[in-house]
């Protein structure tokens, strides 16, 4: 049986003290090509060491704003995940939970 591939390309422009000026990402599969981004964070497993390998870029322009946000954003989508993978349901509310208190925290939310 064939094997289908999907590939998925980062390419980071460094300024010349290798700081991220610019994130250009392509997933043709998933209609991406050659997009802008500001921020990203990369997590992969590896099974046989049973740890994390990991790559947070972002450029050196990003307001602090919107790092915020996209913080705010990854660990929703994180416990999103992590319900999907596990079927915790009370843990993935208890990610929720924590996702609520760091954007109040961070004055993402206004008081009710």
């Amino acid at each position: 049986m064939a094997k289908k591939t999907s590939p998925i390309s980062i390419e980071v422009t460094l300024d010349e003290n290798k700081v991220p000026v610019k994130i250009i990402w392509s997933a043709p599969d998933g209609g991406i090509e050659n997009e802008m981004a500001q921020a990203m964070l990369l997590a992969i497993w590896d099974g046989k060491n049973q740890e994390t390998l990991r790559m947070d870029l972002w450029v050196k322009e990003m307001p602090v704003d919107q790092m915020k946000m996209f913080f705010h954003q990854t660990f929703l989508t994180m416990g999103d995940t992590y319900l999907r993978a596990t079927q915790d349901e009370k843990m993935a509310a208890t990610m929720k939970d924590f996702c609520d208190y760091f954007a109040e925290k961070i004055n993402l939310k206004k008081d009710s």
